[in-house]
């Protein structure tokens, strides 16, 4: 497919960076062009750009499920900082500053939403969600929904819906550890469509190891 003209100008006005990393490349253009993606990426990969990117360009919100609430607002303050309309919703907001983002999200204020799975699996949040003009949701720690994993949550499951509730949406699974039944089992949670599916290099280039038998 044509790359998305806009895109290389976004790397570079909004990341600062002049090429792609391994694998984002291939992730933004399969999302740009309407498919559902699965990817494996070690920590440190590059992953939010994988999302922040298109969500920039796509039309709607795109909204990112994490399940580390410590993390949720320095993501969200790391987004601003790039230059994103971020916001987030979690248990830690408290009623006004939740209204707040609701009126922000009615009126077109905010690209990059996060939220945690446990606000999936309330069926009021899915109400005010598909009010909303939702583009992508981008599924981090993925492998928390398989229980082939090493990490397995409950509060996970719900995000079997999502397909179910938006079947327009695109998702997009991100995990920094699947085996390939891991990987199996969570395209068939999500019931991702003929998804694009890339698994990158976990050969950390600044890292080296050294095995020395112990003496003594």
């Amino acid at each position: 497919g044509i790359m998305d003209k806009r895109v290389l100008p976004t790397l570079q006005s909004v990341f600062g960076f002049s090429s792609f990393k391994k694998s984002q490349e291939g992730i933004v253009t399969s999302i740009l062009e309407g498919k559902d993606v699965f990817a494996a990426m070690p920590t440190g990969g590059g992953k939010s750009l994988c999302y922040q990117l298109p969500a920039l360009l796509l039309p709607g919100i795109t909204v990112v499920i994490s399940p580390l609430i410590a993390l949720m607002k320095d993501q969200v303050d790391s987004a601003i900082q790039t230059g994103i309309s971020a916001a987030y919703i979690n248990s830690s907001l408290d009623k006004d500053k939740a209204s707040k983002v609701y009126l922000d999200l009615h009126n077109n204020n905010i690209k990059l939403l996060y939220i945690s799975p446990e606000r999936f699996a309330l069926p009021s949040f899915i109400s005010s969600l598909q009010e909303l003009d939702i583009s992508l949701f981008a599924v981090d720690e993925a492998h928390c929904l398989s229980d082939w994993g090493h990490d397995f949550r409950p509060d996970y499951l719900s995000l079997s819906n999502i397909k179910q509730f938006f079947p327009k949406t695109l998702i997009t699974a991100f995990t920094a550890t699947a085996t390939k039944k891991v990987q199996s089992d969570i395209i068939q949670k999500l019931d991702l469509k003929d998804p694009y599916i890339t698994r990158a290099s976990f050969d950390r280039p600044e890292l080296s190891y050294r095995i020395v038998r112990k003496s003594d």
